[in-house]
């Protein structure tokens, strides 16, 4: 496209404003704070030209890269670029596939305001924001619009998180101006699903729970054959026996863990049992038949 026809105005398109801009990085007019949203800078026979067409507000572009077919739509922020240029953000730019000094078509648009928007961060470390419900919504305010097939970008904490747009209702590309729009999240790109450990199958948690509280294998004390207590057995056997014992004593044995620490610290802090006569073979007395 002849750069020359870029600031002809055809009054056929009395209603809609329909041009040709040389594109540019924000960073190149100190403007680093707009790398956040979506919003350009333009010319200032811009914003002549829309006023003469009275283009409703707010006022909203469809963007496109005529030579490769990449459309997105975007706001404006302010009309000081030099003649025959706009500056976009960068990843406005890597999304539309253009560099610096390519030529970019801005067609004025009216878009429906959102209701339903679909994201998916490009890593999960995002979701891991303690806040991030609250730095979705602060970052989204630098926005005008959404496309669906865009991939948006949001800082925070000295990080930028790269999310894709992948849905947006009523149409592929709405408003986000003072509305309210419900925000749902698909898993991240980089989610994985865990690995099953086929050498040791999952337990059901309920079955565990049922068999902990009602089975207790060996809860007698051991005795010798001289009668005295066996102390090491029952040791030993206080982190193997029951599977509440190995929750409290076992946790790093990698097993199913079944109860909680508080459930431990009581089990550690109750003292010893006082143990009740019971029934006790060769105590060491024997006596005849004859007797």
């Amino acid at each position: 496209m002849d750069s020359s026809h870029m600031d002809h105005y055809s009054d056929e398109d009395v209603e809609i404003f329909d041009y040709a801009y040389r594109c540019y990085p924000v960073s190149s007019v100190h403007k680093s704070s707009l790398k956040n949203g979506n919003r350009i800078i333009m010319p200032p026979s811009a914003l002549n030209r829309l006023v003469s067409l009275r283009i409703e507000y707010p006022m909203l572009f469809e963007v496109r890269n005529p030579f490769v077919g990449r459309v997105s739509h975007c706001g404006v922020l302010e009309f000081i670029a030099d003649e025959r240029k706009v500056y976009m953000p960068n990843w406005m730019m890597e999304n539309l596939r253009v560099k610096e000094g390519d030529i970019v078509t801005l067609r004025s648009t009216s878009l429906a305001k959102g209701t339903f928007v679909k994201l998916q961060p490009h890593t999960k470390d995002f979701l891991d924001i303690s806040n991030s419900k609250a730095v979705l919504e602060t970052s989204l305010r630098h926005y005008s619009c959404l496309t669906t097939g865009d991939t948006i970008m949001i800082a925070y904490n000295n990080k930028n998180y790269f999310i894709d747009v992948v849905e947006t209702k009523p149409f592929h590309a709405v408003s986000i101006i003072d509305t309210d729009c419900e925000v749902d999240f698909a898993q991240p790109l980089d989610y994985k699903e865990p690995e099953r450990n086929m050498e040791h199958p999952e337990v059901d948690d309920d079955l565990a729970t049922k068999i902990a509280g009602t089975i207790s294998p060996f809860t007698g004390s051991g005795r010798r054959l001289d009668g005295k207590p066996s102390t090491q057995e029952n040791e030993s056997k206080s982190c193997n026996s029951t599977p509440s014992n190995s929750a409290s004593s076992c946790r790093t044995s990698g097993k199913l863990v079944v109860g909680s620490d508080a459930n431990a610290s009581n089990i550690q802090k109750t003292p010893p049992k006082v143990e009740e006569p019971k029934f006790q073979a060769f105590t060491g007395k024997s006596y005849s038949l004859r007797n």
